[in-house]
């Protein structure tokens, strides 16, 4: 498939040792971790896939992200597994501490099998998404710097404008463009009907290692304003990553509006104890600074027509949940797999894809919505505070972490080899 010299943004596609694609021509919007990692399913099982990123390259850095139980899994059947922790964090734990460092508990990433509060597998998003990009890149049209800007469905296919004034035509579109979702919104409605804030907000952002990290995240929580100051440990030694929460229930600030979230965050943070002061002193500085609401997507279903909805777009479960990237992977790797297997009929592979996912996701939003309470800022309205002591918080977690079943697809047909190792047969249909 030959790009159109009149695309804006630029494109890349060779091919897979170039074989021609036999299967639907797919669009998916968002190059960060669920539209590329669905480009690696979908072109695995011979589909023609483009990737377009209103970005104008990926974007480096970001949140530490984890993956744990069956996200590991998936990992390893697209072959990556030795990419990906070959740029971990390497963070050894975490500790709580109290206004003057002192520390209060510590957790291990060895707990829990690597699947506890800080994971095994613990990377920062831009990392994981340009392993994921460098496995695609040489099968997958890439397109930076455009963006979705129309779209017509009929009963055959999606006629697309982007931005950039190309026009193309596709059998399928998947939005996988995060939880402030464009293509959401263009097909399924405005952003309100869908985001549920959870009366938190999150900043992050990289500063100097001037404060002795060593492999250790430090978290300091002040309980009675709800807030929180982290700084934690990436591969570059003599970087940090910072991070902020504090509860809010009515922030409202335009999350392209750089500046005047800097202003805000200054504001909300204002006698926050520990190390806030020297970590706010190079707010103005870091090339990488993020902060956005704390907020879950709650949809009745994620496909329109031809147009449907991956990770964060469909069900972000919030930063609260530490399973964000999981349900990226593992819908990435159902969602593929169904529709090939049903012959890339999108209603009948959408909805098994939703039948597989749904459970999955509802247990992760639950673990979110438990998380952000336990920030609340205590008070005679605020709601108990909850109880993780007890079987059901147990039973939840191990449906947040492996509750969804991995079909191994054997009947559906592998079109390249270089995608990595073979599809285990350990889990059958």
């Amino acid at each position: 498939m030959s790009v159109d010299d009149s695309d804006q943004g630029h494109a890349t596609r060779t091919g897979a040792q170039g074989a021609r694609v036999s299967g639907p021509r797919v669009l998916v919007a968002g190059a960060s971790v669920a539209g590329p990692a669905l480009a690696h399913w979908l072109r695995r099982w011979g589909a023609e896939v483009t990737v377009v990123e209103r970005a104008p390259e990926l974007r480096p850095g970001g949140q530490a992200v984890d993956a744990r139980g069956i996200a590991k899994e998936v990992i390893a059947r697209m072959g990556l597994d030795a990419a990906v922790r070959a740029a971990c964090t390497d963070t050894a734990g975490a500790h709580t501490v109290d206004s003057d460092g002192q520390v209060l508990e510590t957790f291990r990433a060895d707990d829990h099998g690597g699947d506890g509060f800080i994971a095994d597998i613990e990377i920062l998003r831009g990392d994981l998404s340009q392993v994921l990009y460098d496995d695609t890149r040489d099968g997958v049209e890439y397109i930076f710097g455009d963006r979705i800007a129309q779209l017509a469905q009929d009963a055959d296919g999606v006629d697309v404008v982007f931005a950039g004034g190309n026009r193309r035509r596709f059998d399928l579109v998947v939005g996988a463009d995060g939880l402030h979702s464009e293509l959401r919104a263009m097909v399924f409605g405005p952003h309100e009907r869908y985001l549920r804030h959870l009366g938190q907000v999150l900043a992050f952002y990289s500063v100097p290692n001037e404060f002795g990290l060593d492999r250790w995240l430090l978290e300091y929580q002040d309980q009675e304003s709800g807030r929180s100051a982290l700084l934690r440990p990436i591969q570059d030694a003599t970087r940090a990553m910072a991070m902020f929460y504090f509860a809010s229930a009515d922030f409202n600030v335009d999350h392209r509006d750089v500046a005047a979230q800097k202003v805000q965050l200054r504001e909300r943070l204002a006698g926050l104890g520990w190390l806030t002061s020297d970590i706010l002193a190079h707010l103005d500085d870091t090339p990488d600074f993020y902060l956005d609401q704390v907020a879950q997507v709650v949809m009745d279903g994620w496909l329109s027509g031809r147009v449907g909805l991956l990770g964060d777009a469909a069900f972000s479960s919030s930063p609260m949940s530490g399973q964000g990237t999981g349900l990226a992977l593992v819908g990435a790797y159902v969602l593929a797999g169904e529709l090939a297997a049903a012959g890339w009929d999108h209603d009948a592979g959408f909805a098994r894809y939703e039948a597989r996912m749904r459970s999955f996701v509802e247990a992760n939003q639950e673990i979110g919505r438990l998380n952000a309470r336990t920030r609340d800022v205590p008070g005679p309205d605020a709601e108990p505070r909850p109880d993780f002591a007890g079987e059901w918080f147990t039973e939840l977690v191990g449906r947040a972490i492996n509750g969804v079943e991995l079909p191994d697809y054997a009947g559906v047909p592998d079109s390249t080899t270089s995608a990595g190792s073979p599809i285990s047969s350990s889990a059958k249909q």
